[in-house]
């Protein structure tokens, strides 16, 4: 436990002017909001890992399901979180101990959050394969491939959070102080460096490469396309070309923007948690830029899953007196 780490606890714990009861009355507000952040969540991704199994499209595109699932348990746990945490349970024993480990350190949130983010640039990677090298993904890429990269996401991100929330989470006179208790502020400083970079400029340095490279394929293809079709009576393929072409241009600037939007306030915020600001006011800040990260994952399945016609279909047939006119279309943005 460092020294900066005792002085902060200790000006939380002492903390008892007008302006900590005051944060604390904004602090009751913003987890209300992020539990109901995470209701909807929860019941949007539910919808479409419902969805997607009712369709049999959860087979066909195993990384996209994974992504929903991922979503889907980290707004779950978000709920579990956060409702305990709105108890205000005085932490005692060995139970206390885990509950802090493992729940008040918000663990159970982000150990399928961060494989969340693993997950999405193994989606882009697939789609990268599949559309700008078609014809070696068509020989090498397997299915076991697929379904260990959907492992990985879940181990991975279990790895990740939990060998930092777990060491350095501690108990102190029944109450849980997470990420506090850090050997020195240089490891401190190194872990959330390379967490900016593992989750933020490699996975969006990702994003930009392929879906740039996936763009230039088919801007080609459509080139090559629109001179077959000027030489021969039918405009068809020239207008299925264009809309592949809008398709991709669109989940391109869709995921990408709303990415760092949403994850890019969360990011820059652990690296101003480790100066030394006062953590107390912060803690709002982490509640709102939290909200906003889960925000992004109550949009996200409908970015991914709602691309494919037969969950369209099956969404559009849970509508009451609502008429399925969803016509079947390729969309290479997915496949």
């Amino acid at each position: 436990m460092t020294t900066s780490a005792v002085e902060t606890i200790q000006q939380t714990a002492d903390g008892s002017n007008v302006t900590s009861s005051m944060s604390r009355g904004i602090d009751f507000y913003f987890q209300c909001a992020v539990v109901v952040i995470g209701v909807v969540g929860t019941a949007a991704n539910a919808l479409i890992l419902y969805a997607m199994v009712a369709s049999g499209e959860h087979k066909k595109h195993v990384l996209i399901f994974n992504q929903n699932a991922l979503d889907f348990a980290s707004c779950f746990f978000l709920i579990v979180t956060y409702a305990l945490k709105l108890c205000n349970i005085h932490l005692t024993g060995r139970s206390g101990f885990w509950l802090c480990k493992i729940v008040w350190s918000e663990n159970l949130i982000w150990c399928p959050t961060t494989g969340s983010t693993i997950n999405l640039a193994a989606i882009t990677i697939e789609r990268y394969l599949k559309v700008v090298h078609s014809t070696w993904s068509k020989k090498k890429l397997r299915n076991w491939m697929i379904y260990s990269a959907s492992a990985f996401a879940w181990i991975g991100g279990t790895a990740a959070s939990s060998g930092v929330a777990i060491p350095t989470t501690g108990v102190l006179d029944g109450v849980c102080y997470p990420g506090y208790f850090w050997e020195s502020e240089a490891a401190h400083l190194a872990y959330a460096i390379w967490g900016f970079l593992s989750f933020e400029v490699i996975i969006l340095a990702i994003f930009v490469f392929c879906y740039w490279r996936i763009l230039m394929v088919i801007r080609r293809q459509a080139k090559v396309m629109a001179g077959h079709v000027a030489a021969g009576p039918s405009s068809t393929q020239a207008h299925q070309s264009n809309q592949i072409q809008s398709n991709i241009i669109k989940t391109m600037s869709i995921v990408t923007v709303f990415f760092v939007v949403s994850w890019s306030p969360l990011n820059i915020y652990y690296l101003l948690g480790i100066t030394d600001v006062n953590v107390t006011l912060l803690q709002s800040t982490y509640y709102a830029v939290l909200f906003i990260v889960f925000l992004y994952f109550c949009t996200n399945p409908f970015i991914y899953a709602t691309r494919f016609d037969p969950v369209k279909r099956v969404l559009l047939g849970l509508i009451p007196c609502k008429k399925n006119t969803v016509q079947p279309a390729e969309n290479i943005a997915v496949t």
